[in-house]
Order: structure tokens, then sequence, then C-alpha cells
């Protein structure tokens, strides 16, 4: 290839390998994996504090955080509460609820929810200091209805809404 000044052009393809002389003298794989297992092992030992960990523990003079006494910052009291909560629901067929107090030691309660049977369980208890004490009730009698399955998996009280292919549409296209 001759250009408008007379000068040659070639390409020269040159490549350099350069390997470090660690490298070279591992040569098997089996060398390489232990180089590289050890270099991690050396790594992780440079890594740890020649002091150990020594830290400050929250709670100091002034601090934002309490050293975890209590004592003068927060009096032990004895428990006392009283809670209930019910649900209703009718279209769902959806009649639980829960009911409990407390006051010192002494806690009792009861919860209850309506069966796809037509039963409602009530469970009343008590706990002491040697454990939890149910005692587990159902009210009304059960009723399976003919006709197929009506109670599990179905909407209201046992009553009939309609297989899932009744209730939805086909999907849009």
């Amino acid at each position: 290839m001759a250009s408008a000044v007379g000068i040659e052009k070639r390409h020269i393809n040159a490549s350099f390998h350069l390997q470090s002389p660690v490298l070279i003298a591992l040569s098997t794989e089996a060398e390489m994996k232990v180089f590289v297992v050890f270099a991690l092992l050396v790594a992780v030992v440079l890594a740890i504090p020649q002091e150990g960990y020594n830290y400050q523990a929250p709670g100091g003079q002034g601090s934002q955080f309490p050293t975890g006494t209590g004592q003068a910052q927060y009096p032990s009291v004895p428990a006392q509460y009283a809670f209930q909560w019910d649900v209703n629901h009718e279209p769902s067929g959806n009649f639980y609820g829960h009911k409990e107090e407390r006051e010192d030691a002494n806690t009792q309660g009861s919860y209850y929810v309506q069966l796809p049977d037509g039963r409602r369980l009530l469970v009343e208890y008590y706990v002491d200091a040697t454990g939890y004490h149910p005692t587990v009730t159902f009210e009304g009698e059960a009723q399976y209805p003919s006709g197929g399955n009506q109670g599990y998996g179905q909407f209201g009280q046992g009553g009939n809404q309609g297989s899932p292919s009744q209730l939805y549409g086909a999907p849009s296209k």
C-alpha cells in the first residue's frame, strides 16, 4: 500500500502475555484452587481487628438509650387490661369474636366462631401460674344440607349461591 508521500503502512500484530511468577509456578488447576483458598484465608485474618471488638455499650451517662436496668425509669406495674371485639358479616357468613380481661396474674376470656355446619364453637379459658386452661363447647346442632357440599367454600350460612362458574362471567378477550 503506497500513500501519496511514498510511505508504506504495515499492520503489525503483536500480543504480549504477562504472567506473574506465582501463577507460572501454579500450573495445575488443583494448585490454583489451593492458592485462591489460602489467599482468601489470609484476607479474612487480616480483616479482624487487632484489639478485638471493643465498643461502648449504649446507655452511658447522657445517652439517648437506657441501660436496661429500667427500675428508675420504668417501674414495674401490675398488668391490667380488658378488650373485646366481634365480627358479624352476614353476606360472607363470618361471625366470630374474642374477649379477654387481665388483672395481675389472673387472665380470663373467651372466643367464638360460627362453624360452616351451623354450630358455634365457644372456648372459655383462664390462665394462671400452671398454664392455659380452656373449656371448649359447641352450641347448636350440626346441619348438613342435602345436595352436596354447601357448607365449606360457599358464601353465607350454608346458602347455595351458585357455583363459581355461575357467579363470574367468561373473561373478556
